[in-house]
């Protein structure tokens, strides 16, 4: 089986960067349902969602955020597994490395994944900031798009 993460190690530095950088071993385990969406204030501001999926975190690089009216769809950017630990990475990416800039948690919790494939990945969030239906699809390459499938509750934080 290929490391699922040797295009994140590639990129980085464990002598340069404080991400996560696990060793080369079989990779955890857990119950496939965190997500974690963090705010990088890199060379432009995104926000990363990530869902632990097969003993990684699967990111997407979101430039707007994740969509609030089921009207409109966010570009996605679908970027190299991370590990596990990047779910609660905080910190100061060094000027230089790949990625510089601020990262930080924006919110994160648990998922519900209603549909999962290469080409489309729908799945239910329950965050603090981040709830409810979601839909990601592939549109070319790397390129996908992500739609909010329901209508935000009125107790959610903008």
């Amino acid at each position: 089986m290929a490391d699922a993460l040797s295009r994140y190690r590639q990129k980085r530095s464990a002598s340069r960067t404080p991400e996560p950088m696990p060793a080369e071993r079989p990779l955890p385990h857990g119950h496939d349902d965190t997500f974690v969406i963090q705010e990088h204030h890199a060379r432009r501001l995104h926000w990363d969602l990530r869902f632990e999926r097969g003993g990684v975190l699967v990111s997407w690089a979101l430039p707007k955020g994740l969509p609030t009216d089921p009207r409109r769809n966010h570009l996605a950017i679908h970027t190299e597994d991370h590990p596990l630990e990047y779910a609660t990475f905080e910190g100061e990416i060094p000027p230089g490395e790949y990625g510089a800039g601020r990262v930080r948690i924006w919110d994160r919790g648990t998922y519900e994944c209603e549909k999962w494939t290469d080409r489309e990945v729908k799945v239910v969030l329950h965050g603090c900031r981040a709830r409810g239906r979601y839909v990601l699809f592939r549109t070319r390459g790397d390129q996908w798009l992500i739609h909010r499938m329901d209508p935000p509750t009125s107790d959610e934080a903008r």
